[in-house]
């Protein structure tokens, strides 16, 4: 029990820094694609530090309890988000049996819980510029929730025939997609993924779907009125919310170890390195998936609309995760399972 505490520790410590590189790592990206040397990567880190020595300012027209509060739910949620995702991961891939299974219904929620704090801080910022960033996150926030609720159920229903928790993310370490699907069942779950790539910037509010943040028009949205350490908190809550949903999306899709795919084994003095090579195995798979969903698509992109962003999942993305579950269950060679 005191080696999984010390486990999710080091996860909080470690996400972190691995949050604020990945915001680092996402900027340097697009800074190349745009043939621009762009910010160091750790620039981030310099950005948390700066702020955490500035004055915090409170709006006397904000709701101070709310607008205080806000930054500090959202970071808390962050933290427990990332912990509920990645603790069985961590265990499983270093050989530790993890009292947390991570439950997907529990995830969905604790997704909502980051976002919903920080609209209640910008509605309680009582700033226009705030409200009008507020209301486009909701219209976001409702426009991607069944896309994601299709493809939480299409994994639930892969699962629900096995001797496994359907609903339990560790479930899915020993009983991957891929491995028991046939050809509809591979393009059920190749157009799952792509639903998921494609809620990854909208939940990030990333180009095409910043109209929250929207810096040209209505001046960074709902953190307009924030400052120093609350600005500080909801920067750290936004590092850990990349790397969790990435890390979430890793997990249903590519839960693969190193050592299972290449069956290799490493050490150094006759110690076993292997749980430190997985570690890095997995901040990779997470990294490549951040790059090609966020900063790939808000490259090649330009903003759309607040009312295409809604066409644009409730009709598009959701019909495609609908096709994608049909074709999963549709898939004899699950059937047989």
């Amino acid at each position: 029990m005191y080696e999984v505490i010390g486990v999710a520790i080091a996860i909080v410590i470690a996400g972190v820094i691995a949050g604020l590189f990945l915001k680092g790592i996402d900027r340097k990206l697009a800074a190349f694609m745009q043939s621009r040397i762009g910010p160091p990567i750790a620039q981030p880190i310099y950005d948390i530090l700066k702020l955490m020595q500035k004055q915090t300012i409170i709006p006397a027209t904000s709701v101070r309890w709310l607008f205080t509060g806000a930054p500090l739910i959202a970071l808390t949620s962050s933290i427990l988000l990332l912990l509920y995702i990645s603790l069985s991961y961590v265990c499983y891939i270093i050989g530790l049996q993890s009292p947390v299974q991570g439950d997907l219904i529990v995830i969905l929620y604790l997704i909502l819980l980051q976002s919903i704090a920080i609209i209640s801080g910008a509605f309680a910022s009582g700033s226009p510029y705030a409200s009008i960033g507020a209301q486009r996150e909701m219209v976001i926030l409702m426009s991607t929730e069944l896309p994601i609720a299709v493809v939480v159920v299409s994994i639930a229903w892969h699962v629900a025939d096995s001797m496994y928790n359907p609903f339990a993310l560790q479930s899915l370490f020993e009983y991957t997609l891929w491995h028991h699907a046939g050809a509809f069942g591979v393009l059920g779950g190749i157009l799952l993924f792509l639903t998921m790539i494609l809620v990854l910037p909208a939940e990030m509010s990333k180009v095409p779907f910043d109209q929250a943040e929207a810096e040209t028009e209505i001046a960074e949205g709902m953190m307009v009125e924030y400052s120093g350490k609350l600005l500080a908190f909801l920067l750290l809550s936004d590092a850990f919310k990349a790397l969790s949903f990435s890390a979430l999306i890793v997990i249903l899709f590519f839960p693969y170890t190193f050592t299972s795919l290449f069956g290799l084994s490493f050490s150094i003095g006759g110690y076993s390195i292997i749980p430190l090579v997985e570690i890095i195995f997995f901040l990779g798979k997470v990294i490549f998936i951040y790059s090609i969903g966020v900063t790939v698509i808000r490259v090649i992109m330009a903003r759309l609309k607040i009312s295409q962003v809604a066409k644009v999942f409730l009709f598009a993305v959701s019909a495609i995760s609908i096709i994608g579950m049909v074709l999963i269950m549709l898939d004899p060679k699950m059937k047989m399972i």
